[in-house]
């Protein structure tokens, strides 16, 4: 029997009133999958459709899940990096994929706001809120002072800026430090390396930088440090006047590697944040060494072929991705001034990192372990040390000072032997003579005490002073 036309359009109402309705709904689909290895860092779980870069929540059997990210993939095969304990993971557990972040009014590890979207990557917490405190790679306070105020989550992963449309460096930088305003100038904006051995002085320069630069904002970033450098750096280097206008984000050796590696980018995100905002930004990062060992981790355990001394390609491509988010911003923005320091490995300058860092940076400050063990400090190796940008961001006469006193500091430490043996005669060399004359007056122009802070324009007068006179 033929239905009536009115019978018909009325269904066809009601349907297209429940397709709408059921349209409006929003659908999440979840594709889990299965736990099926534990190989050392690496989880293998078959049956998830998740990109590279999304988390996914390992429920174990017992305990709570273990969260873990997607680093690459094989097949029907996901390999994902935890970045807490497995213990307690068993085969079969279920994988679950998270879904994009939602509006929450607190902030805490099971906050949807630490959840990672599909098209804006991971949010965490920043903001002024942050000022003050120390936090690890998740935005967890670990200095017992309450929950983060003031903190927004953003996502820390950044639109690049445009090369073209980027500030240039053309403003001198007062890091407090003598040696460094003297005769390794520092621009606004530039990213310098801190080359150097272990038990060189290192962290007392950075405290420095950290307590008399002039900047608004410090980020200190502690990457693959052991755990009790991190209160001693926060208590007796950073102390009170640094941390009231620093935030530190830390991640211990003993944290996994993508957490290591997730503490740069996190620091390096909020540097960006407060840039953006029009401040001056001063990030220390100690150090880009452990980021790329924590890479080099990642990479070996996912079956990625070593090249260069066990590094593997991706490690080389990760330092640039790092540092060229660091720098000056757009016309009118603020600027990030960076000092990554670099671990030579038993002082060898070859190292693979240190060499690939020199190439990437805009100029590099060497530690001597030589003038630390005589006790000159800041141990800073004047010959070594240049500033790319020193050229024009100095006036020219602080420029011919700086070329003068790097001169004569050659000519003595070249005929050095001759001196101590008694072989040098005055009268013979008027080059010589001078860089004798001057050699002391200069080295302790050059040494500092940690709780002396030495301006801009004192240090070029002092030097000028000294070269001139």
């Amino acid at each position: 029997m033929t239905m009536p036309a009115t019978q018909r359009a009325e269904r066809w109402r009601r349907y297209l009133v429940d397709l709408e309705a059921h349209a409006a709904v929003p659908q999440s689909l979840v594709s889990e999958g299965m736990l099926v290895r534990v190989t050392g860092l690496v989880l293998e779980a078959a049956g998830v459709r998740a990109p590279v870069g999304s988390v996914c929540e390992v429920n174990a059997s017992s305990g709570a899940p273990v969260t873990a990210e997607v680093v690459g993939f094989h097949g029907d095969r996901a390999y994902l990096m935890p970045t807490g304990d497995v213990h307690g993971l068993s085969s079969g557990a279920r994988v679950v994929p998270r879904p994009a972040p939602q509006t929450a009014p607190q902030l805490g590890r099971d906050n949807p706001l630490w959840r990672r979207s599909e098209d804006r990557g991971l949010h965490l917490p920043m903001g002024p809120g942050l000022l003050g405190r120390v936090v690890d790679a998740h935005g967890e306070p670990m200095d017992r002072m309450g929950p983060l105020q003031r903190a927004r989550a953003q996502p820390m992963m950044r639109r690049p800026i445009n090369a073209m449309d980027r500030e240039p460096i053309r403003v001198p930088l007062d890091t407090g430090v003598r040696a460094i305003n003297s005769l390794v100038t520092i621009g606004r904006g530039q990213r310098v390396g801190l080359f150097a051995g272990t038990g060189v002085g290192k962290s007392v320069l950075m405290g420095m930088m950290a307590r008399y630069t002039a900047a608004d904002v410090i980020v200190v970033a502690l990457v693959g440090e052991r755990g009790r450098e991190v209160k001693e750096f926060v208590e007796d280097i950073l102390e009170r006047e640094g941390l009231e206008r620093s935030v530190v984000v830390a991640a211990p050796a003993d944290a996994p590697p993508l957490v290591r590696m997730q503490a740069a980018t996190y620091a390096t995100a909020i540097a960006e944040h407060f840039r953006d905002q029009g401040q001056h930004v001063l990030l220390l990062m100690d150090s880009l060494t452990r980021y790329a060992m924590a890479q080099r981790e990642i990479a070996l355990a996912i079956g990625e072929p070593p090249a260069t001394k066990g590094y593997p390609p991706s490690c080389f491509a990760k330092l640039p991705q790092l540092v060229e988010r660091s720098g000056n911003g757009q016309h009118g923005a603020g600027s990030i001034t960076a000092f990554y320091t670099v671990l030579s490995e038993g002082d060898d300058p070859q190292d693979p990192i240190a060499d690939a860092a020199r190439g990437i940076l805009d100029g590099h400050i060497v530690l001597s372990r030589e003038l630390a063990e005589a006790g000159h400090y800041p141990a800073i190796d004047i010959e070594r040390s240049i500033s790319r940008v020193m050229t024009s961001v100095a006036p020219r006469e602080q420029i011919d000072a700086a070329r003068r006193a790097r001169q004569l500091l050659a000519k003595y430490n070249k005929a050095r032997d001759l001196i101590q043996l008694g072989a040098y005669a005055e009268g013979r060399d008027a080059e010589l003579d001078a860089a004798v004359r001057l050699h002391l007056p200069l080295a302790a122009l050059l040494q500092q005490d940690m709780h002396e802070r030495a301006t801009l324009d004192e240090s070029w007068l002092d030097l000028r002073t000294l070269i001139n006179g």
